[in-house]
């Protein structure tokens, strides 16, 4: 199956250097008629691929998985995780094939991994497909992220199969191209630690210090300095999670990248009108992963990291159980100084008072009180008049009286907080995007795509989302929250 005539550049393939039973070596399985409907070009170049000499057609066989390129060792990963709290010991790639790593331009290495390319003997009875949906929601929304500062996995490719796929009903098929700095997870650690393989955990540790977290590999403990690490950039991932209003939807521990990148995006959304509890994944029926549980998530799946690492991190049991507790401890500390420091930056505070954790939460209080969209109550309270009674932002609030009271506060907190005004609403502008990846809008490009064959409301917002700090008159629609009739109030994993 692989192609010496197509080749994307050099692989290294540091993974498929691990002994068998960390994955099952396997090409994808070919689709019927492969056509390219987005291609990455600029990622592409990042991470040197050369693909200027190939045609969309060369494009649509290789990012198909109908042609494995010169140098790939493709494979489908093991893993474990907990689903919504519940542990299952076998998961694994079931509808995903890691074709091999490149190293980018920066130095990096980086996978290349098709979703959607079929059967594996991780699929559980499933077909291993992924219908064109779920692909073009990937794609626009981990775009989004990436460009709103968020670490996050990348979309290089989206193809149509030319094969059915059932879903509920017949739904066309699509095959994702997904890049990531890694696909290790919390849950790939939890596969051996549940076969007893400390062999294979220390292999795996081992492994993921060298790729991602070379420092560690000095440490007196190695374990320990890869559970302090992993803690950290957790932390910094759920804090630009909570300041973009990005409710995730399905934090599994297999869905926990230890290098600190989103992952997945099946049943996301992001949140209009304030609501900590608000919850859109249709499979999260009591909450579990609601927006303001996000932070309490990521700490639990953590410790179940932790749990894991347990035998590497001191031969004293009791000295290692101490020791993890406590960098799980960490987490919430850690977590709280990065939102704080966010928040700062998103209210155009340079300096840090006592009081500032008060003056966010009676501010996040009052949109929450007035149903206020929260990606634009951030936008307009940065432009200037605040106390205008034509101001945006008390438009937005509906002139809620403790939100007036509010703004007394928070502009006797300017003037002590000194700096140029001017200086600090390009500020503001740059950390509080006027254009997310609203659900209804993603919803309509992706029906347009799927029953009537148009991509161009799915290029529209792709290209709109791409600078989401750069307000534009003509482009008002995409910032404006949703009617009533349009809301999107539950979102669907793809599987």
């Amino acid at each position: 199956m692989t192609h010496p005539e197509l080749s994307i550049g050099r692989f290294e393939n540091s993974f498929a250097q691990l002994p068998d039973g960390f994955f099952v070596r396997q090409n994808p399985t070919p689709v019927s008629e492969p056509v390219l409907l987005a291609f990455n070009t600029e990622l592409a170049d990042e991470l040197g691929l050369d693909t200027s000499g190939l045609t969309r057609g060369e494009l649509a066989t290789i990012f198909s998985g109908n042609a494995v390129p010169l140098g790939a060792e493709p494979l489908a990963a093991a893993y474990a995780g907990h689903q919504f709290g519940n542990f299952v010991p076998q998961l694994g790639d079931g509808r995903a094939i890691l074709l091999g790593e490149v190293r980018d331009r920066a130095g990096r290495l980086r996978d290349i991994q098709l979703k959607g390319s079929g059967p594996t003997p991780f699929s559980r009875r499933g077909d291993g497909r992924s219908a064109l949906g779920p692909v073009l929601r990937e794609y626009l929304i981990s775009e989004a992220m990436h460009v709103l500062g968020v670490p996050s996995t990348r979309a290089l490719a989206a193809v149509l199969s030319g094969d059915r796929v059932l879903r509920e009903g017949y739904k066309q098929g699509a095959v994702m191209t997904r890049v990531a700095s890694s696909h290790i997870r919390v849950g790939s650690f939890q596969y051996f630690a549940a076969r007893d393989d400390q062999a294979s955990i220390q292999r795996l540790m081992g492994y993921v210090i060298g790729r991602l977290y070379p420092e560690a590999q000095h440490s007196e403990s190695p374990a320990l300095a890869l559970l302090q690490a992993v803690i950290e950039q957790q932390a910094k991932l759920i804090a630009h999670w909570m300041m973009i209003g990005f409710v995730h939807g399905v934090m599994n521990t297999d869905n926990m990248a230890l290098s600190g990148e989103t992952i997945d995006f099946g049943p996301c959304a992001f949140m209009e009108a304030y609501n900590p509890d608000i919850v859109f994944s249709s499979i999260d029926q009591f909450g579990r992963y609601a927006y303001g549980r996000q932070p309490g998530i990521a700490q639990w799946n953590l410790a179940r990291l932790a749990e894991a690492l347990l035998p590497l991190i001191d031969p004293d049991e009791k000295k290692s159980v101490e020791l993890a507790s406590a960098a799980i401890s960490d987490f919430a500390p850690i977590y709280h100084e990065l939102w704080l420091d966010g928040m700062r930056a998103k209210l155009g505070l340079f300096q840090k008072e006592e009081d500032d954790r008060a003056l966010i939460g009676a501010f996040l209080d009052g949109l929450q009180r007035t149903e206020t969209d929260f990606t634009l109550a951030f936008r307009r309270l940065g432009e200037r008049d605040l106390g205008a009674s034509a101001s945006p932002f008390l438009g937005l609030v509906k002139h809620d009286a403790a939100l007036i009271d509010w703004l007394d506060g928070y502009r006797a907190r300017l003037m002590r907080d000194g700096g140029d005004d001017q200086a600090r609403f390009a500020a503001m502008q740059k950390v509080n995007p006027i254009y997310i990846p609203r659900n209804h809008q993603v919803e309509a490009a992706l029906s347009a795509a799927i029953d009537e064959g148009d991509l161009g409301p799915f290029k529209a917002l792709h290209g709109i989302l791409a600078h989401p700090f750069e307000e534009k008159a003509e482009f008002e629609a995409y910032s404006l929250p949703s009617q009533s009739s349009e809301r999107v109030y539950q979102t669907f994993c793809g599987t």
